[in-house]
């Protein structure tokens, strides 16, 4: 009998947990990860910036942390960039309380970002972000306190995941452009879940001449890594093909 193909996830399977206003991090991600590679998804309340928004995201962590383990997934990834990046010890808050809950690994972006800083061989940072300007400052507070410098970028002011992810993709081209006019920087990283940058990569590497990496990017450049799944979906930068500086969880067979 002949069937439709269909992917049900044969190499891995990564559990997500995003913000309940995100609309583009899983449709960026599904673009990045390759065949047989899953992604099975949980939101949590948030669609604003606030500081109380932000950090009642935190609230139903463990239940949305169960509800993934049940689909029995190797790793689970906590998946925003303003909460996890709040303070230097957010991220490892994080991942403590989702191990509570659950054996199954636990990641988070801010988890990603260094690692991709890292694999990088990053020091001085251009941070573009849509952010309102506190959230974009504790950002820069966090790669400071990680031991990087940012030597220019900028905010947009948005507030909210829907009009985040309502701002064109050239927009935010031209203000990584003219924002890198002035910064002497290593790396691009153009931060974000809720954005739609994961196209611009490739032809921001181009112009600006330096790695580019995004929130949505270095999350699943990361989780593959961690995965032990070593394939490098072209279109999107040179971060995939840079060596990882960690130890796999665990190795997954090649398609």
């Amino acid at each position: 009998m002949t069937q439709l193909a269909i992917d049900y996830a044969t190499r891995a399977r990564l559990g997500l947990l995003v913000p309940s206003g995100n609309t583009v991090a899983e449709p960026e991600l599904h673009a990045m990860l390759p065949a047989g590679v899953g992604l099975f998804v949980t939101r949590l309340p948030l669609t604003g910036s606030s500081e109380t928004e932000l950090l009642a995201m935190l609230e139903t962590l463990e239940a949305g942390t169960k509800l993934l383990a049940d689909a029995q997934p190797d790793a689970i990834a906590f998946h925003c960039t303003a909460v996890s990046t709040f303070a230097p010890h957010m991220a490892g808050e994080i991942r403590a309380r989702m191990n509570r809950a659950s054996p199954t690994p636990a990641l988070a972006t801010a988890d990603a970002i260094l690692a991709a800083l890292e694999a990088l061989h990053a020091g001085r940072i251009l941070l573009v972000t849509p952010y309102i300007e506190p959230v974009h400052q504790r950002e820069i507070d966090w790669l400071t306190a990680n031991g990087f410098e940012v030597t220019g970028g900028g905010c947009m002011g948005v507030a909210t995941n829907a009009e985040m992810a309502r701002i064109a993709p050239d927009t935010i081209a031209t203000r990584v452009i003219t924002e890198a006019k002035d910064a002497a920087a290593d790396v691009c990283f153009i931060s974000c879940t809720a954005i739609r940058s994961a196209g611009l990569i490739a032809p921001l590497e181009a112009a600006l001449g330096m790695p580019v990496i995004t929130s949505n990017q270095v999350l699943a450049w990361h989780a593959l890594r961690r995965l032990g799944i070593a394939d490098n979906p072209p279109g999107f930068g040179a971060l995939f093909q840079t060596p990882f500086p960690q130890e796999p969880l665990l190795t997954k067979d090649a398609a």
